[in-house]
């Protein structure tokens, strides 16, 4: 079953600047296995940040949570109060209203 990752975080500098620095790993980002996407978060009024991503399977997500990418973002000075929520997807119902999956 396809599996949701939504992380959410504060930031300590301006979202633009958070961006701009983080572009880079955007390559990194697609080559992460089993990973089909990521849509990227930001509201610059109230300083956050974050993404949807879409894994493959379960495995594919906590390998992702437990990797290198994420240590980064928790250690990175510019972030703060990092969280995860985890879903599962309805595939059906997501193909009705259009979703990328």
């Amino acid at each position: 079953m396809l599996k949701i990752l939504q992380i959410n975080y504060r930031l300590n500098s301006a979202i633009s600047d958070f961006l701009r620095e983080t572009a880079p790993i955007a390559e990194t980002l697609a080559s992460v296995p089993g990973l089909r996407w990521k849509i990227w978060l930001s509201n610059e009024k109230s300083r956050e940040g974050g993404g949807i991503y879409l894994f493959e399977t379960e495995a594919a997500m906590k390998d992702f949570i437990d990797g290198p990418i994420v240590e980064k973002l928790k250690t990175n000075p510019a972030v703060a109060e990092v969280s995860f929520k985890e879903f599962d997807s309805s595939p059906e119902l997501s193909k009705l209203t259009r979703a990328p999956i």
